[in-house]
Parts: C-alpha cells; structure tokens; sequence
C-alpha cells in the first residue's frame, strides 16, 4: 500500500485565498514524462474526476489522478513565497535528483 501524499495548510490555505473551491475546482497535481529530468509535475486548477484520489482540507480539494499517484507516495504538497514568486511545490522523496525550476525530476 502506497503512502498517499499529504497537503500542508499553507497549500489549503492559498487554494481558499484564491477561490478554487468556490468555482467547484481543485488543485490538480499530475505526472507527465518530459522536462529536462524525465518527468514533470503539472499543477493546475481543474475539476476531480472519478477515479482522482481527493485529498480535503479547509473546505479545499487537491486531486491526484490514479496514474500520476505511484510516483508521488509520500510527497508533501506546499505552497512557498519566495524573491522568485510564490507557487505550489512539491517535496518527492521518489525523486532521486530534480532540477533547478523545481518542476521536473527523475527517479
């Protein structure tokens, strides 16, 4: 059994702030192959299908779709303000090296 992944409450928090679960909408984080590592997260606001895994807090909702789960068992969710801006990120320990943007890594 895989270790599902977990969202902070700056994560809910920021997704309350902007409205997604007022518009019905969660945040979605997804797996594709690409980027310069191998793979790349994709993050962005989009409705829950069926089969996603719902992870609820604060009246908000961060969905991950059934392919992408394997590679983020046990990530944390985040979201971070920094000099570069503020976003969404993830700490995978799937990933064996990642790059500097922050959105693509490798296992």
């Amino acid at each position: 059994m895989q270790v599902p992944p977990k969202v902070t409450e700056r994560a809910f928090a920021r997704l309350a702030e902007i409205g997604a679960g007022d518009q019905g909408q969660a945040l979605r984080i997804a797996v594709e192959g690409g980027g310069c590592s191998g793979f790349q997260y994709d993050i962005k606001l989009d409705h829950p299908a069926d089969d996603d895994l719902v992870l609820e807090g604060n009246g908000q909702k961060v969905v991950v779709d059934a392919v992408s789960l394997p590679f983020l068992a046990g990530a944390t969710i985040d979201f971070t303000e920094e000099l570069i801006g503020a976003r969404f990120t993830i700490e995978n320990p799937n990933a064996s090296s990642s790059c500097g943007c922050g959105t693509s890594f490798s296992m």
